[in-house]
């Protein structure tokens, strides 16, 4: 069920005989009262008079507002109209004045056993909704304390949907982002052909520059350098308060810049918000090691898998809701990483995925540090060639992570955040299909001798029989095998490094196992090399300081070539 509250009218009169008139142009049938604040309400359907039944059912109902006078409300009309679902059984007259009744005790209109509520009906022109009309004045002339009565009563037809099993209709916790008006919208297809307003552009740009902030000051540079206008709101100790942005060249009438406040354009956009999430990272720590792209793509992919865990696990709502809302940010981060389709696919998994960043579910952004601070780490890597085994199966790993996350949200009952994470999904694959296609074209080129492809098949109905028929029949098992060989190659036992895949992640919600297992071995396997090639690397420099050298076991006499021997062939 829906409920859709009007604004206040002006006529009590004119409201009610909109309720029962027919004929052309209204799909009215049958109009009369299901329930009243009294049971001796005469109802104008059930009468041979039914223009002097109404104006007696009028005047009952403004009874009280005649005898309040001036204290009266303007709008002392209350109306809200509702609606079952298409596929919901037809309920009965009695159904419906339950609802009624609940709906006016939930808003404070007229509570139960309060003898002073505010004076209703509630008529029944059509088989599928009602409509409750009410004289916002109480009975010791008092108005009715009705706040927030939309939300309220929601929460309660959320209630009865649940009792009476009927359909459970997507509702809001109210954490959403504004939605643009109507003349924003039409005033941005007017001025630049686009739907999308200055609204959602300043949203987009703002969430973006918090991801990649690393301090308050630099969190305004980065809107400055986007060509944002900002105005701070500053105390009298020079502390900045708030801030309100607008777009350049959007202008109102007069000329004047349209500001947004962050917190209006996404609640978790205000600057207390923003300085939380600045807070809640783990300081940079210093070191004289350079550290390679690849590690740090690895790191996140580790931070990746930890978030998993505790989604998966589902023990602290607060935890999993900080690990989304780190997830948001590294989506916000990965566009400026990447080029081409793969950038617009990511951008839109992040302007998609932020709304499950958000519930009424409260968190520190301490609790997600790791997953934060590797997604802020990867930011240095920007304007480097990009690791294709280790982007790729991050790129695997945050699918596998928004496929938790719809799971989880869906548990938790929050609706518009489960149906974002899964809209996130499509955006996702198109991002790694974009970015593995090159890799994969380059890998099946490389496919080893027939004999050696059946020995492989042999070892993966081995070590994965209910996946082996899929992964054998998969356009990329010509690149598996030539992963494979690559791995035994280098020196490793391709069971061994098999067996690390299989204990690192599930397989039964990947789209195509084959190429999860390309990039989890092809990143396993180039570890294992880095560490070989560290223990060789100290093992020369103690025998050149005089040192007893210290042997480095190795299935092959020669160092074996690394994994991806062509480093200038990188995925852009």
């Amino acid at each position: 069920m829906i409920a859709k509250i009007m604004k206040p009218g002006h006529s009590t009169r004119n409201t009610i005989a909109y309720l029962y008139k027919t004929g052309r142009g209204h799909d009215h049938t049958d109009p009369h009262l299901v329930a009243a604040w009294d049971a001796l309400v005469p109802d104008p359907g059930r009468t041979d008079h039914p223009q002097q039944t109404l104006a007696q059912l009028v005047q009952a109902l403004d009874l009280r507002v005649k005898q309040a006078g001036d204290r009266a409300p303007k709008g002392h009309v209350w109306h809200c109209a509702i609606r079952a679902a298409p596929e919901d059984p037809i309920l009965t007259d009695e159904q419906w004045a339950e609802v009624a009744r609940r709906i006016v005790h939930a808003t404070g209109i007229a509570p139960a056993a309060d003898p002073d509520g505010c004076r209703w009906i509630a008529a029944r022109h059509a088989p599928d909704h009602i409509h409750i009309v009410a004289t916002k004045m109480r009975g010791d002339l008092r108005r009715p304390r009705h706040w927030n009565d939309y939300h309220r009563a929601d929460t309660e037809l959320a209630k009865i949907e649940t009792e009476w099993g009927l359909r459970a209709y997507d509702r809001g916790d109210r954490t959403a982002a504004t939605r643009p008006t109507r003349a924003e919208t039409e005033k941005a297809a007017r001025r630049t052909g686009s739907p999308v307003t200055p609204r959602q552009k300043l949203r987009a740009t703002v969430r973006t520059a918090a991801a990649h902030a690393t301090s308050e000051d630099h969190f305004f540079a980065l809107l400055a350098g986007a060509d944002v206008l900002v105005d701070k709101r500053i105390a009298l100790s020079g502390d900045a308060l708030g801030y309100k942005v607008a777009l350049a060249g959007d202008t109102n009438a007069a000329g004047e810049p349209i500001w947004f406040p962050g917190g209006k354009l996404a609640l978790d956009l205000s600057l207390p918000k923003i300085r939380a999430r600045l807070t809640g990272q783990t300081p940079d720590t210093p070191t004289t090691r350079q550290v390679q792209p690849a590690e740090r793509w690895r790191h996140t992919t580790t931070a990746l898998r930890n978030a998993h865990r505790t989604l998966h696990e589902n023990g602290n709502p607060s935890a999993a809701q900080a690990e989304l809302a780190a997830a948001g940010e590294l989506l916000d981060i990965l566009p400026a990483l990447t080029t081409g389709p793969a950038r617009r696919e990511l951008f839109a998994a992040a302007q998609t995925f932020e709304r499950a960043t958000r519930s009424r579910i409260r968190f520190d952004y301490a609790q997600a540090a790791e997953l934060r601070t590797s997604a802020k780490r990867l930011l240095r890597t920007a304007g480097q060639p990009i690791p294709d085994a280790p982007a790729l199966d991050l790129l695997l790993t945050l699918t596998l992570l928004t496929i938790a996350a719809a799971h989880w949200h869906r548990a938790q009952r929050h609706t518009q955040q489960a149906t974002a994470a899964q809209a996130t999904l499509p955006h996702l694959r198109a991002a790694y299909r974009h970015t593995a296609a090159p890799a994969l074209n380059n890998l099946a080129q490389h496919t080893p001798a027939p004999e050696t492809v059946d020995c492989y098949a042999v070892l993966v109905r081995g070590a994965l029989p209910e996946h082996a028929e899929q992964i054998l029949t998969d356009p990329a098992w010509p690149a598996l095998t030539a992963t494979l060989h690559q791995v035994e190659a280098d020196g490793h036992r391709p069971a061994d490094v098999l067996t690390e895949v299989l204990a690192s992640r599930e397989l039964d919600t990947a789209d195509s196992v084959a190429e999860v297992l390309i990039w989890r071995m092809r990143n396993i396997a180039d570890i294992q090399f880095r560490r070989a090639e560290g223990a060789q690397s100290r093992a020369t420099t103690r025998s050149r300081t005089g040192r007893q050298p210290v042997q480095v076991s190795h299935s092959r006499r020669t160092p074996a070539p690394r994994l991806n021997p062509d480093r200038s062939r990188r995925l852009r």
